[in-house]
């Protein structure tokens, strides 16, 4: 059970950020949904309605969730800056309570790639790799991923709370990520960062998890990723995102007090 315990889940303006914000409220968890609006450029592979989705505020997320009787906080914030994990746990623990469980799903994705291809398998414009594309990945995959545990950690520990709770999202693959190839590295580095906490924090009851989900239709999905999909040996299915919201929730929950250390990767 989650209720009564305070989240703070990044990016939870749409997709599986906001899907996870709803499931751990729904419980009795107070949230605070932090998010950046992203004004994405056209693009021929990328739908307009998922451009449409990081480009809005989270007030919608916020709304359904106090409409069912939650408690829930929008918090607009550029993970970049490292200035803003303080900000935002101070926020949370004025609003709420102290943070009890962090969800780290806010990514700086970009699509670049080693090859001088201006596009992938399904019409998705990419730019080379180069220092900016580098550190805008970076900075809110690695940077603030790190930042944010450490300053979960510092604050559990301080005040002596006994459960907490880590989940980060990645997407990276043993092979890297080929035509996302800083988010690939990126993530790999969070993955690092947060089982190196389920080792370092276990001794004050957190633990701490990656989910690796499948394809999940947050809007960018199109016929042909569908099509990639059902032809795939290692891809199964195109999941919601409050499916994925599940398996998170779960990790946060005292059922899943064993469970740390791992990535978990969905199918």
């Amino acid at each position: 059970m989650t209720g009564g315990r305070t989240a703070l889940v990044t990016g939870a303006n749409h997709g599986i950020g906001a899907a996870t914000a709803i499931a751990l409220a729904a419980p009795g968890c107070a949230v605070v949904c932090t998010y950046l609006r992203i004004a994405d450029p056209p693009d021929p592979g990328t739908p307009d309605a998922y451009r449409a989705r990081r480009a809005d505020d989270a007030a919608a997320v916020v709304g359904r969730i106090e409409s069912a009787g939650g408690r829930a906080l929008a918090v607009e914030a550029d993970l970049a800056d490292p200035a803003v994990p303080a900000m935002l746990f101070d926020t949370a623990e004025e609003r709420f309570g102290p943070v009890d469980i962090l969800v780290n799903n806010a990514t700086g994705w970009i699509q670049d790639t080693f090859t001088a291809a201006g596009a992938d398998d399904f019409g998705r414009s990419l730019q080379p790799v180069t220092a900016a594309t580098w550190r805008q990945q970076f900075a809110v995959d690695a940077m603030a991923a790190a930042l944010l545990i450490s300053e979960f950690a510092r604050r559990h520990v301080a005040r002596g709370a006994t459960w907490g709770r880590i989940i980060g999202l990645t997407s990276g693959g043993d092979l890297g990520f080929p035509s996302e190839v800083s988010y690939g590295a990126a993530k790999a580095a969070q993955v690092n960062y947060t089982m190196s906490a389920a080792a370092e924090l276990a001794r004050y009851g957190i633990t701490a998890n990656m989910v690796h989900p499948p394809v999940t239709d947050t809007g960018w999905v199109t016929q042909a990723v569908r099509e990639s999909v059902a032809q795939s040996n290692v891809l199964f299915h195109v999941a919601s995102p409050e499916e994925v919201a599940g398996v998170i929730a779960y990790l946060a929950s005292d059922a899943a007090c064993l469970i740390t250390g791992n990535t978990i990767t969905l199918r």
